[in-house]
C-alpha cells in the first residue's frame, strides 16, 4: 500500500511538472471548458433569410409571406421579381432560401384547388434547410387548413365539422428532454464526455513516454514499486485528477449552459469511475505500445476523428455497420456518451444504465490488466537487457 501511495504521489507530481502532460490535463482542459461551447451557446438557428418571389400578389399570397416571416425560424429579407434574380442571392450567400408563390394562387385556393408553392432552400447545411423548410410549411398548412374551414362553413358545414374535415389529425408536437430543440442541447453533453477521454489519454499517453514514466520513478519510494503497485498507483492518481475535472465537465458545465438536468449527481459520480478507469487504463496501454511523446500525439491526432464517429451523435448507431459498431464497444466514451446522457439528461436512475456500467467496468479491467501484462513484460525484458 505505501508502494501505491508512492507512486500516487509521483504521478501527481509528474503532472503538475511536466509541461507537456499539464499543458493537456490541465491547461487544455481549462480552455476546451470556456471555448468549445461558445458557437452553440445560441441553441437554435432563428430568423433565417430568404427571398419570396410573388407571382400572384394578391391579399392570400401576402397573407402567406406575413404568416412565414412571422415564424421564429424565418425572415423574408427580399421581394424579388423574378426566379433567376433570387438564384442570384443565393449563390450569392446573401439568402439561404426562395419561396416561389406561382400565379392563380389564390383563386384556387379559394376555389379548392391544389395551391402549390415552392420552396428553394440551401440543404448544404441541413440544420438552415431543415429550420427553413419547417417553418415555411407550419405557415403554408396553417393558412391551407384555414381557408378551407371557412370555405366548408360558407358551404354550410357546422365549425366543428368544417375544422375537423380541413384538419383531421392536429398534431402537437413537444420536445422531449431537449426544451428548445436545439443543437447544444443535443452536442454538448457528448462532446463534453469525448473531450474529458481525448484530453485524458493524450495526457496519460505522454506521461507514459515522458522521463520516469516507464517502471515508476527513479527516485524515493516509487522507485522500488512492483508492477501491480505502480499501476495502481498511477490510476489512482489519474482519478484523483479527474475527480476535480469531471464533475465541472458533466455537472458544473451543464448548469453553466442552461443544459437539461434532470440526473442524480451522485449517480454521475458512480458511472464515472469506472469511465475514468477505462480510459486511464487505454492510455497507458498506447504509451506501453508507442513509447515516444511525438508518436503517442500522431496516434491520438489519428484516432480522434474515429472516435468522434464512433460515439453515436454524428451518426445514429444503427445506421452505422454492423462490424463497427462492435468495434466501438472497446472505445470507453461509447458506453460513457449513452450511460451519461440517460442519468443526466433524460433523468433515468442508475439500474437503466447498467449495461453501460458493466461495460465500462469491462474495459477498466481489459485496459487495465493489459497495461500491468505489458508492464511486468517490459520490467522482465529490461532486466535481460545488457548493461
Amino acid at each position: 500500500m505505501k508502494a501505491t501511495l508512492a507512486v500516487l504521489r509521483n504521478e501527481l507530481h509528474r503532472i503538475l511538472t511536466l509541461r507537456p502532460a499539464f499543458s493537456v490535463l490541465v491547461v487544455a482542459t481549462i480552455l476546451y471548458a470556456a471555448f468549445y461551447p461558445q458557437p452553440y451557446v445560441n441553441e437554435a438557428l432563428r430568423d433565417l433569410p430568404i427571398a419570396i418571389v410573388d407571382r400572384d400578389n394578391t391579399l392570400g399570397s401576402r397573407e402567406l409571406a406575413r404568416r412565414v416571416d412571422a415564424t421564429p425560424d424565418v425572415a423574408i429579407t427580399m421581394a424579388l421579381p423574378d426566379l433567376a434574380t433570387a438564384e442570384r442571392e443565393v449563390f450569392a450567400r446573401r439568402i439561404s432560401g426562395i419561396l416561389l408563390i406561382p400565379q392563380y394562387f389564390e383563386r384556387d385556393l379559394l376555389h379548392g384547388r391544389p395551391s402549390p408553392v415552392a420552396l428553394y432552400a440551401d440543404a448544404s447545411y441541413f440544420l438552415t434547410y431543415q429550420r427553413i423548410s419547417g417553418g415555411v410549411s407550419a405557415a403554408a398548412r396553417t393558412l391551407g387548413t384555414e381557408v378551407e374551414t371557412a370555405r366548408l362553413i360558407a358551404a354550410g358545414v357546422e365549425p366543428a365539422f368544417a375544422s375537423a374535415a380541413a384538419d383531421p389529425m392536429p398534431l402537437t408536437a413537444v420536445a422531449l428532454f431537449n426544451p428548445q430543440a436545439g443543437y447544444a442541447t443535443y452536442l454538448l453533453p457528448a462532446a463534453f464526455v469525448l473531450l474529458l477521454q481525448q484530453t485524458l489519454l493524450i495526457g496519460v499517453g505522454l506521461l507514459g513516454t515522458l522521463p520516469g514514466g516507464r517502471f515508476g520513478s527513479r527516485d524515493g519510494a516509487a522507485a522500488n514499486a512492483g508492477p501491480l503497485a505502480s499501476v495502481a498507483g498511477k490510476l489512482l492518481a489519474y482519478l484523483v485528477l479527474e475527480a476535480v475535472v469531471l464533475p465541472f465537465y458533466l455537472i458544473v458545465l451543464p448548469y453553466l449552459y442552461g443544459l437539461p438536468r434532470l440526473g442524480s449527481a451522485v449517480e454521475i459520480l458512480i458511472l464515472a469511475l469506472p469511465f475514468v478507469l477505462a480510459v486511464s487504463g487505454l492510455g497507458m496501454v498506447i504509451a506501453a505500445i508507442f513509447r515516444s511523446p511525438l508518436a503517442v500525439q500522431l496516434a491520438f491526432a489519428a484516432i480522434g476523428l474515429p472516435f468522434f464517429f464512433l460515439a453515436g451523435f454524428a451518426w445514429p448507431p444503427e445506421a452505422i455497420p454492423h462490424a463497427i459498431r462492435i468495434a466501438s464497444i472497446l472505445v470507453p466514451s461509447s458506453a460513457a456518451i449513452d450511460g451519461f446522457v440517460k442519468l443526466s439528461q433524460l433523468g433515468a436512475p442508475l439500474f437503466d444504465a447498467r449495461s453501460e456500467s458493466l461495460t465500462l467496468w469491462a474495459l477498466a479491467i481489459l485496459y487495465g490488466g493489459t497495461a500491468l501484462a505489458l508492464e511486468i513484460r517490459d520490467r522482465r525484458a529490461s532486466r535481460l537487457a545488457p548493461a
